[in-house]
Order: C-alpha cells, then structure tokens, then sequence
C-alpha cells in the first residue's frame, strides 16, 4: 500500500469518528444532556487536531511527490497512485462534507438554544415587576411571595 494511501485511510477512519462523535453531540443536544458536551467537546477538539496533523502529513506527501496541496494536486495524487487510492480520496472528500455539514447543523442548534435563553432571559429581566426571584418564589407587589414548587 502506498502512503498516500494509508494516509488518506487513516484520515477517512478519523472523520468517521468525527461524525459518530458530531452525532453524540447532536442527540446530547437534543436530549437536553447539556452536562455531556463538555466531554464531548474536548474528544471532538483532540479529534479536529487530529484531522489536521493528517492533513498537513498529505500536503508534505504530495509535495514531496511533486504535486500541488490543493484539490486539483490531491486528484492528480491519487489518480497517480492507482485506483484504490482514487476510491480513498473520493471517500475522504465525501466524509469531510458530511463532517462539515453536520458541525455546521450543531452549531446552528446550539446558538438557538443560546438565542432563545437569551431572548427569554431579556423578557423576563425587562420587566418593571420581577415575576420570580432567585429563589423561585414569586414576587408580589407586596413584597411576598408564592412558592412555585414544594421542596
């Protein structure tokens, strides 16, 4: 097997592992389990630099061999290094999509939880009467207040 090739493979099997892990993070999110995307976050952050020390050893490959880092280079590459390593790119190049659209779908989940919190917490702060203090008990005019829940 050619280098290129093991390179490419080595890249495929950690944007797999990007877009279970991107999955996690999406049902977590889904699921309200806020609490697990800490962990989450720091197995995807180790997992992209990953993805980005493979990428750096194929452009010192293909530049070594002579050809250019960009796409056209990568497709040269490949098509030089014979059929099985054309399939790896074509897969490589499939799997960074996905990884990209899926990361692009949490992120816009988790700004619109952050956007409706926020939204939610300037109704509530703007108003003239504070409905619920720190506590959760209702306010009154009076200065009393109504327990919302027993505990």
């Amino acid at each position: 097997m050619n280098s290129l090739l093991v390179g490419l493979e080595a890249e495929k099997a950690c944007l797999e592992k990007l877009i279970s892990l991107l999955a996690q993070e999406q049902h977590a999110i889904g699921e309200s389990r806020f609490d697990d995307l800490q962990a989450i976050t720091q197995e995807k952050a180790g997992l992209l630099d990953r993805v980005a020390e493979l990428d750096r050893q194929r452009e010192t490959l293909l530049l070594a061999a002579g050809f250019s880092t960009d796409v056209a280079g990568a497709n040269a590459a490949a098509a030089a290094a014979g059929p099985a390593t054309c399939q790896a790119w074509a897969d490589l190049l499939v799997l960074a999509e996905r990884a990209r659209t899926d990361n692009l779908r949490n992120g816009a989940i988790v700004w619109t939880h952050l956007d409706f919190t926020q939204r939610a917490l300037n109704f509530l702060q703007s108003s003239v009467q504070h409905f619920y203090g720190p506590d959760g008990i209702r306010t009154t005019a009076a200065g009393g207040g109504t327990r919302l829940a027993l505990g």
